[in-house]
């Protein structure tokens, strides 16, 4: 079916969705007077309906948004922890490299004296020997 005829169709079936309401208002057993009042009071009725399924709802989004503040902050928390874990390896490794560098360089400055010492004695035994 095309578009035009489906909401022809559905235009027509509202038309007489209201004519049938108009129909059933104008032959119905109560008054006019009685007819309005179970409307207006129909009407509050919805009205309070809707008002407390709205309170309802921003209770259950209010209970969600708390539950989800709380997960995030829980995650927030681990990632802080997270983070400092990291830090603190990472100290350690900076440390440890200090450490292994410094050791280094202390034995590479002995075998450098050591090397002095060497040549000084060897060319001071050279010249004696000469």
């Amino acid at each position: 079916m095309s578009e035009e005829k489906q909401s022809s169709g559905f235009s027509w079936f509202l038309a007489g969705l209201g004519l049938g309401a108009l129909i059933g208002v104008l032959y119905a057993p109560k008054s006019g007077r009685e007819t309005r009042e179970g409307l207006i009071s129909s009407a509050k009725e919805g009205t309070e309906y809707l008002k407390q399924r709205g309170r309802e709802a921003v209770d259950q989004v209010g209970d969600i948004v708390d539950r989800s503040k709380g997960q995030v902050n829980e995650y927030v928390g681990r990632g802080k922890e997270y983070v400092e874990r990291g830090r603190a390896q990472w100290d350690e490794f900076v440390n440890q490299g200090r450490q292994y560098v410094n050791d280094q360089g202390g034995r590479v400055s002995a075998a450098v004296d050591a090397g002095r010492q060497a040549y000084q004695s060897s060319s001071t035994n050279k010249a004696e020997s000469a």
